[in-house]
């Protein structure tokens, strides 16, 4: 038992502390409104300045904090990601052989898309609870966030339809509560991870290959084909499926799949590979002799080129029953020649949805203003995922350069063109026409001489010097620009440039507030000409961001145009 004087109870002791301003009472009192606003949550103020950049794909989606380097995580979508809860199949013993009962006809790898451009059986709301999935997925594997309503910003393709933007940003908005959310285009930010303003952005991705025109950070051209990656994995199917004896014997019919999406994927990715161009082997012979090297002449053939007859075991797992096949490199090489090049077909054969990619980077480049042109063929970007093939980008360039050379920029083609290259004394014919044409108009005679009777004595009339434009040149780089020449340069990808965009707080191609949208829908969109840019003009920083009025017009940017 403690007495009067002895220790006291800790609670007691806490108690009794005195503040040490001294002088004042005990008693609690409310601090300061400028201590309460600097020493407040850090997870609140975070909650207000983050901003969530989410890069969507055919296959994947990728998520991160906006001013980053780098995406936080990368979110791809399968069967799996479709599973409920309780849905033990993978642990069954015929769980292998579950792709076959989704491979039905087209639906052979549909489960691992996110979209497709035709949307005619496409199940918009599926696609809806895919992107809740994704971004919820990514928000507590990756980020390590809650689900606080938060700005977004969404990188997307330009040629996205309609229905899908709507589905999307439906799914976002009711779910995830953001404020506001930003669109951006992915070639636009290709260009800016790539650090110029114009550039020739080849997309080789999933659905589809597109080639965008970019200039000064606006979109001048689009066109696309069909040759891309879904096509590279049908064509190794088909090389391995002829390799087991079992190829498709009517190509109009529903084609019938015997390995699994998922293993045929793997094998393009990492297996195939692009041959070189036979154009890039031809050196151009330098001033002098060429070194010889040293080596003993009883070698054969095969030892100098051991590559060449080189084979790789290639285990299918999906098969029924297990086997391997041993294949050689040549053949590895076909799938990718007949997806991207078709070189046993004429150029005339193809369709416009279907052009090579050589030749569609060729038209694209053709169809461009000259000084456009000149800018653009010099800083060509090869993204996508189909630009991960071993050797398809030196490929496609060697291309585009060979057809270059050849054709030039004239858009006549055929055996007139021909023969007139061939034949000299047409050439001679029509230099000679063009000759012959019009005078130009004389020159005026310089100060100090007489000219039909008129003696010019008089100071002529120099230009006045704008101090405002000597100013602007002085500012100006003075580098000489890289145009006129093939040349291909490196970017760091979509969702990097979107984040440099956002980090410098650059005004967005359109931004939507949720309030506005819940209102009105896609159909409240207006059309980029009806609306004032400078009312529009919204930045991305925080602080920045002027929430319009419900009633206030406003545009989906390139995705309404049409």
């Amino acid at each position: 038992m403690a007495t009067s004087t002895g220790s006291t109870l800790p609670h007691r002791a806490v108690a009794n502390i005195k503040s040490p301003t001294g002088g004042g009472s005990g008693s609690p009192s409310t601090p300061p409104r400028g201590i309460l606003s600097s020493f407040g949550s850090p997870s609140s103020l975070r909650a207000e300045e983050d901003l969530i950049l989410i890069d969507f794909g055919s296959r994947k989606l990728q998520v991160g904090f906006a001013g980053d380097a780098v995406p936080r995580g990368s979110i791809w979508f399968g069967p799996d990601q479709q599973r409920r809860v309780g849905d033990f199949r993978i642990w069954q013993a015929d769980y292998k052989n579950d792709w076959k009962k989704r491979a039905s006809g087209r639906q052979w790898g549909r489960d691992y898309e996110l979209w497709r451009p035709d949307v005619r059986e496409l199940d918009l709301g599926l696609v809806a609870d895919k992107v809740e999935r994704a971004v919820r997925d990514a928000y507590t594997q990756y980020m390590l966030i809650d689900s606080r309503p938060r700005r977004m910003v969404c990188v997307l393709p330009s040629g996205l339809p309609l229905p899908l933007l709507s589905a999307t940003l439906d799914a976002l908005f009711s779910r995830f509560l953001p404020p506001t959310i930003s669109l951006l285009s992915s070639p636009v930010a290709v260009a800016v991870g790539a650090g110029v303003r114009s550039a020739l952005v080849v997309d080789l991705g999933w659905a589809e290959t597109v080639v965008t025109s970019i200039y000064e950070y606006r979109e001048v051209h689009t066109c696309r084909t069909v040759r891309a990656g879904r096509m590279l994995t049908e064509e190794t199917h088909k090389l391995l499926a002829s390799h087991l004896g079992q190829s498709q014997q009517n190509p109009d019919s529903d084609p019938e799949y015997i390995l699994s999406f998922e293993e045929c994927n793997e094998i393009a990715s990492r297996l195939v590979w692009c041959k070189p161009s036979q154009r890039s082997s031809q050196i151009k012979p330098e001033d002098g002799l060429a070194t010889v090297e040293e080596q003993d002449e009883s070698e054969t053939k095969s030892q100098q080129t051991p590559g060449e007859n080189a084979k790789t075991t290639v285990p299918l797992r999906s098969y029924s029953p297990r086997t391997s096949l041993d294949l050689s490199y040549e053949e590895l090489a076909k799938p990718c020649e007949n997806t991207f090049f078709d070189s046993q077909y004429h150029m005339s054969s193809f369709d416009d949805h279907e052009l090579p990619v050589h030749l569609l980077i060729y038209r694209s480049l053709r169809q461009l203003p000259l000084d456009v042109r000149a800018i653009c063929m010099s800083r060509i970007i090869f993204t996508g995922g189909g630009a991960n093939v071993l050797g398809l980008r030196r490929r496609i360039f060697d291309e585009v350069s060979h057809l270059i050379e050849q054709r030039g920029w004239d858009s006549v083609q055929g055996k007139a063109v021909d023969a007139l290259q061939a034949n000299p004394l047409l050439k001679k014919r029509a230099t000679r026409q063009a000759s012959n044409g019009p005078t130009g108009v004389e020159s005026r005679p310089s100060v100090g001489e007489e000219h039909d009777g008129v003696w010019y004595d008089a100071v002529p009339n120099l230009p006045e010097v704008d101090p405002v434009e000597e100013q602007l040149k002085r500012g100006r780089d003075k580098t000489p620009q890289v145009q006129g020449v093939m040349r291909a340069v490196e970017t760091v990808g979509a969702w990097s440039g979107a984040s440099l965009i956002t980090q410098v707080k650059a005004p967005a191609i359109a931004t939507i507030d949720r309030d506005i949208w819940q209102q009105q829908g896609v159909a409240g969109a207006s059309k980029p000409s009806d609306v004032d840019p400078k009312n529009q003009r919204q930045s991305l920083g925080a602080g920045g961001l002027i929430r319009g009025a419900a009633g206030a017009s406003w545009t989906l940017g390139i995705w309404g145009a049409s």
